[in-house]
């Protein structure tokens, strides 16, 4: 059951629900080690004390407000509340640098702060002390000794400011600003994206048009709530009146999967293909007979017709694999799920095709923050599914690809503007108010999107062509030897790369070999494992083209995350970051301009 919303803003959400389909379980978490759980009416109350309580405290209309925390039922209460007396909520990555804080906070003006818990107290306060000006406030949602909590918030709340509260909730508009995020982007510093109430809920209910209206749904939420995506997409799960449960960590996912039993949740293609990593490296230690069965359903879903052409023998078959071996991949992401939601990067299309086949739809779509996010999706319905694509453009919106080949689109939930930077909001947003996204793609089999490159990280080789590296990238990271890949060779003769090996696997592969080692540096060095790691990559370089196949590579030993800088939130390629601080490594891949044999 979808809500109807009287003035398409956010904050009406929460009171549609009410009135049409209110839940006793409308948002669950677990951070305190046991399950707690929310009514709409009681998200509603808090909702309405927080606001009550920011009244108290003098904030006003439009001023900004920051939330530093995991996903957990406060950080909606919070939201909410901030955004019916007309402010700003302005969302931040708990991983995020001070030097990041800093800026944000200075650059937005933020007057009081959210965070979790006293690791981000501590963290917000050192950068407090680097900045001109003290913030108003710091809230944790966790209880921390000598620190101000959360519900001194809504505790403040005084019944006599409610017409106060009722006038300003009248005030906001669809078209006043909602929130402004802060892309950590692959390069550069981080730019804020205005967002308005109406750039979101247009997206909400664009995708209401396309997606099931089940009710009793219970979905799972733990890509970060800061991020543009999950934040659309758990209004999405309010607004057609589903469960929201947090999880308790990453670390905890896949034993509160099995408590939740989910039946939705989105994710990211890096995590997605971290579970089938899982799963194949659980394969390993199968009995033969029970080996070779998992293989022989494994090769089979490789080979599922998403059009729905497989023939009876095939769909025989494939009955079997997923009664001996892919019922037991959704028995461990709780037993009842319906389908995966993919964004932010390309998924490899084999991982689609597999997952698909086992009976776990896999629905791939495309955005960006700048687009509040969703531009295009795949559908549940036959004909209007393509796993090697990004699915059709949702309605409302329009995409055409420019003569450069960039994607451009136009819709009413493309951004305001960027936040003090009108320069960057002129080169993004076009005159005619088309808004260039800086990816690379092209319509297939008619209305289909499929993203090949982004513009910027296209590079030109020393003889004159051009190599976008996202593709080669896509289709190595597919061996198990690889977890991260950087195709480089700009201004170079020959195309090389810098791999992070998926060390789990290569330790594996190792002791079956009977080579031991007694750290990564001293595995990477080895000949052995560089020679077989670069057997990989020719393996795929028969894909491509003589100039796009990678020659040489340079094997690393540190892992990448989002913490030390190599990777966005969206574990996607910090590209600037990763050639600078692997230089080094860089040059002597073409320090001989030898190509390795």
């Amino acid at each position: 059951m979808q809500t109807k919303l009287k003035k398409n803003r956010i904050i009406d959400i929460i009171p549609s629900q009410m009135e049409s389909h209110p839940l006793d379980k409308a948002f669950n978490d677990k951070v305190t080690g046991s399950w707690r759980s929310y009514s709409t009416q009681q998200a509603k109350e808090i909702v309405d004390k927080v606001s009550l309580g920011l009244i108290k405290l003098g904030l006003q209309r439009d001023d900004k407000i920051g939330i530093i925390s995991s996903n957990r039922a406060e950080w909606n209460f919070v939201d909410i509340g901030i955004l019916q007396i007309g402010a700003v909520n302005v969302p931040l990555y708990p991983n995020m640098s001070e030097d990041n804080y800093k800026y944000i906070f200075e650059d937005a003006n933020v007057k009081i702060v959210f965070v979790e818990n006293e690791d981000l107290y501590k963290k917000v306060k050192n950068v407090e002390k680097r900045m001109n000006r003290n913030l108003q406030g710091i809230y944790s949602f966790d209880k921390v000794d000598n620190v101000n909590h959360w519900s001194e918030i809504t505790e403040k709340a005084d019944e006599s400011d409610r017409e106060n509260l009722n006038k300003l909730i009248e005030q906001v508009t669809q078209d006043d600003l909602a929130t402004i995020i802060y892309t950590s982007g692959t390069t550069g510093e981080p730019k804020g994206v205005k967002l308005t109430h109406f750039n979101i809920i247009s997206n909400v209910l664009s995708l209401a048009e396309i997606m099931p209206h089940d009710t009793s749904c219970r979905t799972i939420s733990f890509l970060p709530l800061c991020h543009i995506f999950e934040r659309t997409s758990v209004y999405f799960y309010m607004y057609l009146c589903r469960s929201v449960y947090y999880p308790e960590s990453m670390d905890k996912l896949g034993e509160n999967l099995k408590e939740v039993k989910p039946h939705y949740f989105i994710t990211v293609p890096r995590l997605l293909e971290k579970i089938y990593e899982r799963i194949m490296s659980k394969a390993h230690n199968l009995s033969f007979v029970k080996k070779a069965i998992f293989g022989w359903a494994v090769n089979l879903a490789n080979h599922y017709d998403h059009k729905g052409n497989n023939n009876w023998f095939y769909n025989f078959r494939l009955f079997f694999a997923r009664k001996l071996v892919f019922k037991k991949w959704i028995e461990g992401l709780g037993g009842e799920i319906k389908a995966i939601i993919s964004g932010s990067a390309t998924l490899q299309p084999r991982l689609s095709r597999i997952f698909t086949a086992a009976g776990i739809q896999i629905i791939q779509g495309y955005g960006l923050t700048e687009t509040s996010p969703v531009l295009t999706s795949n559908r549940f319905e036959k004909g209007k599914y393509n796993l090697e694509t990004v699915g059709l453009t949702i309605p409302g919106v329009e995409i055409k690809i420019a003569e450069n080949g960039e994607i451009l689109a136009k819709g009413p939930n493309i951004m305001k503007e960027y936040y003090n930077k009108p320069e960057e909001t002129k080169k993004a947003i076009d005159d005619e108010g088309w808004f260039h996204t800086g990816d690379i793609g092209k319509f297939v089999e008619g209305d289909f999107l499929k993203i090949t490159g982004r513009l910027k990280e296209i590079f030109k080789t020393s003889g004159g062509k051009f190599i976008a590296p996202q593709p080669i990238e896509n289709k190595m990271k597919e061996s198990f030897f690889i977890e991260y890949i950087m195709v480089v060779g700009e201004n170079e003769k020959f195309t090389g790369a810098l791999i992070l090996p998926e060390f789990d696997f290569l330790k594996k592969w190792c002791q079956g070999k009977d080579l031991h080692f007694e750290s990564n540096y001293e595995m990477i060095k080895s000949e052995r494992v560089k020679n077989r790691i670069m057997k990989e990559i020719k393996k795929y370089n028969r894909r491509f083209d003589h100039i796009q196949q990678v020659k040489k590579i340079a094997l690393i030993a540190d892992p990448w995350s989002v913490e030390t800088g190599e990777l966005t939130p969206t574990l996607k390629l910090k590209r600037r970051v990763i050639k600078e601080k692997y230089q080094k490594e860089i040059e002597s891949i073409y320090k001989d301009n030898l190509i390795d044999k």
